[in-house]
Formats: C-alpha cells, structure tokens, sequence
C-alpha cells in the first residue's frame, strides 16, 4: 500500500522543483508512514511515501530500471496477489529480480508487456510509470476501483496524485469548486471521472491515462461483459466457493500483522471464517475486530435499515472459528468530537456527509492499527451478491432511478437536497442532474440476445450496483483505512469473481428464495447456523438520541454565527428547524442533514475553497 504523487512538464525543468514535490508528496505521509523516496528528471517528478506490507527491506520506491533507450520508473501503490506467478514467468523470459516485492513485479512487467500488463494483473493498485523512452506517464487504475488515482491536467502536462490534496499543494492546481462539482456532491451518483474541485479528474477504473507532448487520453482495459452462463447450480456454488477460497489465499500474503473485520453478517463472517480455516493450517490463528457503541445491543429497536443488533452474531462466529477477537465500543463523545469529525473529512476530501458511518469508521481502524497493518474486509459483497433489500421490492426496481435512491432516506431526492440554500438548490437541479447520470449509467450495460424482459432489469440493477454504488463505498473504505495507514483488502471485489457472478442468472442468485444464496450456499460449510440465516444487516448506525443531540448543539452554535461560510451553501432556515426537533424522534434523512451542515463547514475551514456558486 501506499500514496503516490507526481508532475510531469513537458515544457519546464523540474529539477528546480524539489520543494513543490516534496509538498505534494508529504500530504500522502498517512498513506505511507514507514519510508518516502522522490524521482525527479527534466520532465518528469515522481514521489512516493510507503506503507511496507511485503518484503520490507527491499520494495523501497520509486523503482527504475535502466535501458539502453531510457530510464523506466514507478511508484506503486496496492497490492498484486498474483506476482509470485507473475514472478515466475518474467524469469522464465529473461528478467533478473533485485528485489521479493510485488513493486518490481509490476515495473519488470511493463518492461515486458508494456500497458498491456494491466491484462495480467489480479489485485488492487494505482501506479504510474514514467517512461523515458517515449516520454511519456501511464498513470493505472485497478478494474474496480479499489485504489483511488487523480488527475489535473496543466498547460504542458499533468499533475497526480492517490489523492486530491496530493494535486491541491501544486499551485498550479487553484481551488475552485464550481456548481458542476457540489451537482454531483449532493446528488451522490458517483459520476464517473467525477473529483469535485473544478479541472481535477478521477482516473477511471480498469482505465490507464497516458500522458504525451500530444496530449492526454484515457483507454478502459477492463468492463463489466455481459456472457453466457453455462454452469449449473451446484457447479456454480462450487465454483463459487473454490473462487473465493482462491482470493483469501492469495490476500492473506503479507510481511505483517493482518486480521479480519467481523460484523456478524454473512459476508464479513464468511471472509473470517474462510480465513481462520486457511490460517489454521498453517499453525496461526486469525484475529478479528468489530466495532459497536456503548447500549447497542441492550437498548437496540429494529428500524427502517436494521433488523437485529451486530453484536450476538459476532459472539456466535468468534466462538465457532476461534479468533482472537476484540470489539471497539464507541460512545457519543467519540463519535461527536470535532477532532474526529476533521481527521475524517481531511482523508476523504469531499463532506460526503455519511456522518457516524464515517466517524465510527476511522475510528475502528484507528484502533485495529495499533494492532494490525493489513485487514481484511466484506465490503463488496452486497454489490456482487444482491444482497441489498432493494434488489427484492419492486417498487424500487421499477422506479426509474438509482434503486437505493428510492430506499436509504438520506439519498431519497428530499434527503439530498431539502437543507440546500434554496438558490443553489434550484441552480443545481439535482433532480435533472440525477435523471441524467442514470440513463447514461443505463447505456453502458451490455445485454445477452434472448434475454427476457425480468433477467435484463436484474442484470442492470446489478451493474448500476458494481459500477455505482459500489465505487462510493471503496472509495470511503480507502481514504478512511489509510489516514491512519492501515491496509484494506476487500476478496469479493477480485474481478474473476466479479465477473462469474455478475453473469449468472438471477434465479440462481436468489435459488433458495432469499438474497445472496451463491453466497450462502458456498459459505454454509464454515459458518455458524444462525450467521447462515441472518437477514442482512448494513453497517451499523448508533441509535443514541444523545449524538443527535450533540448533532444540535453543534448545528445551533453554527446557526448563531452570521459570518459562517456554511450557509452559502445550506438552507439557514432548514437549520434553524432542525436544531428545535425533538432528538429521540428525529428522522434518519434529517439527521443526515445536520452531518452535511458540520462536513461542509469542516471542508470549507480546512480547504478555503473557492466557491463559484
């Protein structure tokens, strides 16, 4: 794992760049604690701070390689869980190893296969790759967007960077936010491409962006293919799970502590407990980790996302595989503190306003670091799996828009906009904007002759799944890990599994009558019964009208301020009605509006963006 960053100038000496590069460069010191390493030439600048995950003393970057032609470097971040097989067919073409890290896997491979080497990789990684050859940058994105890459184009090349405030510390790169950018921010559609700051581009996935004197140009590798599923339903749950047993091998490879995180539901307890079967024999025992908030569980009420509290299910799976488990319990102070609220903005970069789903979040992770360097995670499954109860309600499915639009109150079209300073609300027309961003997202989902009408619908509920929703999630995964430098794999995001599920038919999908039975049915043999018929659970949300309260307090002291640049952009008056609701009864969609109010004006003190409203 680790940050990476990058200016290349066609038409400057970026030798006498040193320090802008360093500045770029330091802003990913979250994402790569443990070493820092710069490349610089003529044109082109690469820096680089590292997380060391796989061989330690060796996969020290940037990385070049010398040809007769012109220096080759990189600076790499991810994790490629096949470069031992990659390893081993380099050598048998002639390739000499310094080093045991998959790093100078990935650079010998572009020396041998050049940008086709993304048609070889399995993983999760962001890179670039300055060839002084033809010089030019490569800047790859892994296929389903694990790893987060940006771009800003100049006048004369290209700034990048893993994140946007690696971009934002080249002055070349102002910060402006325009109303294109805030459109997308509150209508939440994940617009390919989108970056929020005004001229910054994010790299697609399974894209490569190449950057020449002749200018930019962005070529996608890999796309969700619609193809014909041969396989029956138990060689399809067999190969199901032989897929899955298969990834967590592969991404349980690392020179440092590693665990699970464990929620209870199927997909996190089935990642734990494959992994605790494969770890076993080798002799070790997994380590699990789940977070919780202080009365949860004796105080817990079913609500409209959540049927059952986390927190018994999780007891049933660390007796059944035997982890070394730890929970980490959150209170409304911790979820609340201003300081928290701002480390989770700062590594996002956007006020996405997924409010205690972010905060409790960074501070899981936070916790698992002083422990683990590497975890892995279920995140994904729900999007592979069909797991989310939209797939099953028919209302939503014939909606005519994004189907959990129709469902999570926040991201009903009300939820998104109602707090809106209504001027703004009308100028960004979310409603239009959203309408807009569905029928293109519609377009892009291949379809099999002979299809009927009902297999059509499901085959784009779950593309808009895969290549939407999902992307979202990642992204968040990502950002909030890595501020502190913990490592997140996620195994159902691996793309032969993506793509084997993805084409099979929605009746074996839904075989035993519920959602994710491919899932259930590979999994069964190592869970415990009552994880085996648990009704999903999404991550879970504190119930404590005490945080909706403190919610207020802060909403209300931000009210009281008639200079707070907030309200350039939020509904004042919609504020003001909110911080007098009772707590206890406060909507799950309003709620979400006051975390919006307090990201937002944590984003604006810690950016001072330019708002061009």
């Amino acid at each position: 794992m680790c940050g990476i960053a990058g200016w290349v100038s066609f038409d400057a000496d970026l030798v006498r760049q040193g320090p802008t590069l360093d500045a770029m460069t330091e802003t990913m010191a979250c994402r790569g604690p443990d070493d820092r390493g710069v490349f610089v030439r003529t044109h082109a600048a690469l820096g680089h701070r590292r997380l060391a995950v796989i061989d330690l003393p060796g996969g020290v970057q940037p990385m070049s390689v010398g040809t007769p032609a012109g220096e080759v470097a990189l600076v790499y971040s991810g994790e490629v869980y096949n470069f031992r097989e990659l390893r081993e067919r380099l050598t048998a073409l002639g390739h000499t190893f310094r080093t045991e890290s998959d790093t100078e896997v990935v650079l010998r491979g572009y020396l041998q296969w050049s940008e086709s080497v993304v048609d070889h990789l399995e993983g999760m990684y962001a890179f670039a790759v300055w060839d002084e050859r033809d010089q030019k940058l490569v800047l790859v994105r892994d296929r389903m967007g694990i790893k987060p890459l940006f771009y800003y184009p100049t006048p004369d090349g290209v700034l990048f960077g893993s994140e946007p405030k690696a971009i934002l510390a080249n002055p070349l790169a102002p910060k402006v936010v325009d109303t294109d950018g805030l459109r997308e921010l509150f209508a939440q559609t994940k617009a390919p491409g989108w970056a929020l700051w005004k001229g910054m581009h994010e790299v697609l996935p399974g894209a490569l962006v190449t950057v020449d004197r002749a200018g930019i140009r962005q070529r996608v590798y890999w796309r969700l293919r619609a193809v014909e599923h041969t396989d029956s339903l138990d060689d399809t749950v067999a190969r199901v799970r032989d897929l899955l047993t298969d990834v967590i091998d592969h991404q349980l490879i690392s020179d440092v502590p590693q665990c699970v995180l464990l929620s209870g539901g199927l997909d996190s307890s089935a990642i734990t407990s494959i992994a605790a079967q494969r770890l076993g024999m080798r002799g070790e025992q997994v380590r699990s980790f789940s977070v919780d908030f202080v009365g949860q569980e004796d105080n817990f009420v079913p609500d409209e996302m959540r049927d059952t509290p986390d927190a018994p299910f999780v007891r049933d799976v660390v007796a059944h595989v035997g982890s070394a488990h730890r929970d980490v319990v959150l209170d409304p102070a911790d979820l609340s503190d201003p300081a928290v609220r701002r480390a989770a903005v700062a590594a996002r970069d956007i006020p996405n306003g997924f409010g205690d789903l972010d905060l409790s979040l960074y501070l899981l992770f936070k916790a698992i670091r002083q422990h683990s360097t590497v975890a892995l995670s279920g995140e994904a499954a729900d999007e592979v799996f069909a797991g989310y109860p939209w797939f099953h309600h028919e209302a939503a499915l014939n909606a005519g828009t994004f189907p959990w639009m129709t469902v999570i109150p926040p991201l009903t079209l009300p939820g998104r906009t109602d707090h809106i300073e209504p001027g703004l609300r009308e100028r960004l027309d979310v409603g239009t904007y959203t309408a807009d961003q569905y029928a293109s997202a519609l377009a892009e989902v291949e379809h099999l002759d002979g299809e009927s009408a009902a297999e059509r619908r499901m085959r784009i509920t779950c593309h808009l799944h895969l290549t939407r929703f999902v992307r979202s999630l990642l992204d968040r995964k990502d950002r909030l890990s890595m501020a502190v430098g913990l490592e997140v794999r996620v195994p159902f995001c691996d793309h032969r599994l993506v793509e084997y599920v993805y084409n099979t038919p929605w009746s074996m999908k839904v075989s035993d009558g519920r959602e994710k039975s491919l899932l259930r049915q590979a999994a069964a043999h190592v869970l415990p019964r009552s994880v085996v018929e648990r009704v999903k659970s999404p991550y879970p949300s504190t119930q404590n009208p005490a945080y909706a309260g403190i919610l207020q307090q802060q909403v209300k002291e931000l009210v009281a301020d008639r200079e707070a640049k907030v309200f350039a952009v939020i509904d004042r008056n919609w504020a003001q009605q909110a911080v007098a609701q009772d707590p206890s009864r406060m909507s799950v969609a309003m709620r979400g509006g006051l975390e919006r109010v307090l990201d937002l004006h944590t984003w604006l003190d810690l950016h001072s963006p330019q708002l061009r409203l």
